[in-house]
């Protein structure tokens, strides 16, 4: 296949960029800047010049390609539901291009907003909240508005993805950390985070879009819930920062913008999609990346 990779520079996408052309595919991978097009260039594949703000450009790049993987989000979180907005417009320019035609759109969202069972790891065919509690939502309700029109549309959602040097939502924690001078978690931090390792999720994008099953929901997570307690606590130890117990009233003073998703309980299952694509995961876990935590990076 010839695939159109919107965040195809970015940490995850070059993972996926080169799971693909590893396994026959051809890229052709979008790219605003010289740098990164030269990076991604030198993986084999095809660099296409453009951003997410010009749909017609996105519609042309897609039109090209016989499926689509949209990984790109901006992830400046304290302009948070304004970038979920913007994806919801990307993913309706990239399903404009394919109408008419059975060639996969694979989009990204987050096993977040399937947490609406109370207690319970979020599960793939759960029900999903709205984007009015979760901005993240809208994605996949233009997932779904696009599907209404005959597009061939599944989704990725995404846990804390990690390597020693990135870790999802952890990493601007470590930086508020660094500068607070003291490690916090919310209570008795027992609440928990999905992970999974970047190579593991690369694997799983190639495999949900080789399937290109209309409607499909994936979780890339290889643990189900690892506590925020345990996360700082290990941070703490490989940064020799302090560690304490913060109340909810104190978050936003420590954590600024990550506040709001701190206190969150959000564990999350792959079994479905592990039954479904044969994916197992073989990556660290995020504990074992996170004692390998570079000190000198912020």
């Amino acid at each position: 296949m010839r695939i159109f990779v919107t965040g195809a520079t970015g940490f995850i996408g070059m993972a996926v960029t080169q799971e693909l052309i590893a396994a026959g595919h051809q890229v052709l991978g979008l790219s605003r800047g010289e740098a990164k097009a030269a990076a991604l260039a030198a993986t084999g594949a095809e660099v296409y010049r453009g951003t997410l703000e010009d749909s017609d450009g996105l519609k042309r790049g897609a039109a090209q390609c016989d499926g689509v993987i949209h990984l790109a989000f901006n992830h400046d979180f304290s302009r948070f539901k304004a970038n979920c907005e913007d994806d919801r417009r990307v993913i309706a320019a990239l399903g404009a291009a394919l109408e008419g035609s059975s060639r996969p759109l694979l989009v990204t969202s987050g096993t977040g907003i399937a947490n609406t069972v109370p207690g319970e790891p979020a599960k793939e065919d759960n029900p999903i909240v709205s984007s009015e509690h979760h901005p993240r939502a809208a994605t996949e309700e233009e997932a779904t508005a696009v599907a209404a029109r005959g597009v061939n549309v599944s989704v990725v959602r995404l846990p804390q993805v990690h390597d020693p040097v990135h870790q999802g939502l952890v990493t601007p924690a470590i930086r508020m950390y660094r500068e607070k001078g003291v490690c916090v978690y919310i209570g008795d931090g027992s609440t928990r985070w999905p992970a999974a390792h970047y190579l593991d999720v690369a694997r799983l994008y190639r495999l949900a879009i080789e399937r290109a099953e209309p409607n499909a929901k994936y979780h890339a997570v290889g643990e189900e819930g690892v506590t925020t307690r345990a996360i700082t606590e290990t941070i703490g130890r490989r940064l020799n920062l302090p560690v304490k117990s913060i109340s909810p009233e104190e978050a936003p003073s420590y954590l600024g913008w990550l506040a709001m998703f701190a206190s969150y309980d959000l564990p999350a299952s792959s079994a479905q999609t592990r039954q479904k694509l044969g994916w197992i995961p073989v990556g660290p876990s995020l504990i074992a990346d996170l004692e390998r935590l570079p000190i000198e990076e912020g």
